[in-house]
């Protein structure tokens, strides 16, 4: 399975058209709970025709601030009625003295955070009744290290008992950008969590930085790292076409989709016998 988000750029053009035929969409909940008029109608429609996965951005997993309990009863609350498959979130934080930050800001890798995000992800799992998976998110400088990124991400899996959403392109600009190998990287995560996926386009700005933009074309190199995730992981879990502006032709991201399905079953059916790098 490969889907797209359902993004309000092309909603109206994207329900009326078979240019793009994705298997799921997925939204953010807290930009369409409590929705009404024509866009909750448009939801409906995607929905009647698509499943749902479901990607948060307003959780702030990291942040010191308590939860925020009246945004997870509306997340508990649209989940149920949407029949969401998965329930995902950023492994960063985006809140701090109640205000909103409006960005995806790393965590330090520390002890101290591990034992804080965990704690967190079990009380949200808890009062969900549901797994979350999380987001290997990228960054670009790290903050207070004591471990390694894998030693901080696999922490936290362990500790709280939580899914991954194994973001491939931020693995690959991760790797790029701090110079570490990301098929290594991944071939040490404990890969019977990942439960979801996603792939984007970046921007290589220089040399020696390229920008997790969501607005290009996936690369070869990441289509690459893709293939071989999946070749590591031998079973079907769902992929997400992230493409957050500079919106193209819907066929082009057909096009992108249908090469992420022709590589997910290559390596599904045993058919890959070589991996490009």
């Amino acid at each position: 399975m490969v889907g797209i988000g359902f993004r309000k750029d092309f909603a109206a053009k994207f329900l009326n058209t078979t240019d793009l035929q994705p298997d799921f969409i997925e939204v953010a909940p807290e930009n369409w709970i409590g929705i009404g008029g024509l866009w909750k109608k448009r939801l409906q429609q995607a929905l009647e025709k698509y499943p749902l996965y479901t990607h948060g951005l307003s959780l702030s997993i990291g942040s010191p601030d308590a939860l925020d309990f009246d945004l997870l009863k509306g997340v508990k609350k649209f989940l149920a009625e949407t029949g969401a498959k998965v329930y995902s979130e950023h492994l960063s934080y985006s809140k701090c003295d109640n205000a909103h930050l409006y960005d995806l800001l790393p965590i330090p890798f520390t002890h101290d955070a591990v034992k804080h995000i965990a704690k967190r992800i079990q009380t949200i799992q808890d009062f969900l009744e549901r797994r979350l998976a999380i987001e290997i998110v990228s960054y670009y400088s790290p903050v207070a290290a004591e471990m390694s990124e894998l030693e901080f991400v696999n922490a936290i899996l362990q500790e709280s008992d939580c899914d991954l959403l194994l973001d491939v392109n931020n693995i690959y600009v991760n790797g790029f950008n701090h110079n570490y190998d990301p098929y290594a990287f991944i071939n040490q995560l404990p890969l019977e969590r990942v439960a979801y996926i996603h792939i984007a386009g970046h921007d290589q700005v220089s040399e020696t930085l390229i920008i997790d933009t969501h607005g290009e074309a996936i690369v070869d190199p990441v289509y690459y790292l893709y293939q071989y995730t999946m070749n590591q992981l031998q079973r079907d879990v769902p992929t997400l076409l992230e493409r957050d502006f500079n919106i193209p032709q819907l066929s082009e991201l057909q096009g992108e989709i249908d090469r992420l399905k022709k590589i997910k079953a290559d390596c599904l059916t045993k058919e890959l016998y070589g991996i490009q790098r």
